[in-house]
């Protein structure tokens, strides 16, 4: 009788253990769900850039000299890339520019992503005068729409923040429906060369959900 107690109490034990290991991968699939966002993966947006580079080995201090921007990021918040799908904000209404103050645009105005606002050299993605851009949503929201943006001429990345006074609008999408994979086409008037910033706003159709980014491109 003594061992078939112990024998039914182990069973027990791992039926208990189950339930619970269960319970939390429900949790954890969920949670990981509902935050689940997105960005601009081409061309790369700051964040992403980094994560994509250096988030295997965002302790290589070979960064520091191959890509200091990133490593100053890394090094002001690491959640800065490992979230670099959540830089979203909400109930915004549209007003972008009103709450979002020059200086701020790379991080959406979000403190925790500020170093994303810094001057500097970052990594740039070489583009035409017209090029595409896809945004991968893990979600699968949709768009309202996308305002593309792109630094003036004379705008200098590696010496100042990106403010408002120094965007020459381009173009605004129509609605996407649910995906997660979005791909449109900007076209330029060819008059772009160099480094420049192209900062972009996705108005998410679930709810009143704005993202910001700044993706850095060199035009050929």
């Amino acid at each position: 009788m003594r061992t078939r107690s112990t024998s039914w109490s182990a069973t027990g034990r791992r039926g208990v253990i189950a339930l619970i290991m269960s319970l939390l991968a429900c949790t954890f699939v969920l949670t990981s769900t509902a935050s689940a966002h997105g960005t601009i993966v081409g061309p790369a947006t700051r964040a992403y850039q980094c994560w994509q580079t250096w988030g295997s080995q965002h302790t290589n201090p070979a960064m520091q000299q191959q890509d200091p921007m990133c490593w100053q990021a890394f090094q002001a918040n690491a959640d800065t890339m490992w979230n670099w799908m959540s830089a979203l904000r909400d109930g915004l209404r549209g007003n972008f520019q009103g709450s979002t103050p020059d200086g701020t645009l790379c991080s959406n105005n979000l403190a925790r992503n500020n170093s994303l606002n810094n001057p500097g050299p970052w990594k740039a993605t070489t583009v035409g005068s017209n090029f595409s851009m896809r945004l991968y949503d893990q979600a699968s929201h949709g768009a309202d729409y996308f305002r593309v943006y792109i630094s003036k001429n004379g705008f200098n990345p590696a010496t100042q923040r990106l403010g408002w006074g120094n965007l020459d609008f381009i173009m605004q999408t129509g609605r996407y429906a649910p995906a997660q994979n979005i791909t449109f086409n900007v076209q330029t008037n060819g008059s772009y060369r160099g480094h420049h910033v192209v900062f972009t706003i996705w108005q998410a159709s679930h709810l009143d959900q704005a993202y910001m980014w700044c993706s850095d491109v060199n035009f050929g």
